[in-house]
């Protein structure tokens, strides 16, 4: 299995080569990441059966996944992984990641939105009269996840 953490910031991507990556700010940290904010042993990173599981070693700055701070997750394709300040996208596969092409900001005319905004027309992609309700959704309480920093101020 093929793993790599694709940075946000551009720079090239990380490949997991171990079964097991020590990442933190330790010389002898698999993945080294220099800065301040990252722990001297921030987190372990474990390839196993097709995906990717992440412990956090009580880090300081945190670890998050999908913007959720976790002590530790599996991590699947297209995750979004923050290592303190490091952005990263998550990998998995036979072949190596698709060259990120520059920004993808798309700047849009506000007459333009508002025209898109008005009625659709029958058959549009923002058509919306054929789709169904789907099932209620319901809340899985995750474990090995932070509570929000709201709930801890409330109590």
């Amino acid at each position: 299995m093929r793993a790599q953490l694709i940075p946000l910031d551009g720079t090239p991507p990380i490949e997991l080569l171990k079964e097991l990556t020590l990442v933190g700010r330790k010389e002898e940290c698999d993945l080294r990441l220099g800065h301040k904010s990252v722990s001297k042993m921030h987190c372990v990173i474990v390839k196993t059966d097709g995906l990717l599981l992440l412990r956090d070693l009580g880090s300081t700055n945190g670890t998050r996944v999908n913007g959720q701070r976790v002590r530790r997750a599996a991590l699947l394709p297209h995750d979004q992984l923050t290592i303190a300040n490091y952005k990263f996208t998550i990998h998995i596969g036979p072949e190596a990641a698709p060259p990120v092409q520059g920004d993808h900001t798309q700047q849009l005319d506000a007459q333009e939105i508002a025209e898109m905004l008005r009625k659709p027309e029958r058959g549009s992609p923002l058509d919306d009269s054929d789709v169904r309700p789907s099932a209620p959704l319901q809340a899985n309480a995750l474990p090995d996840v932070y509570p929000d920093e709201d709930s801890k101020k409330a109590h």
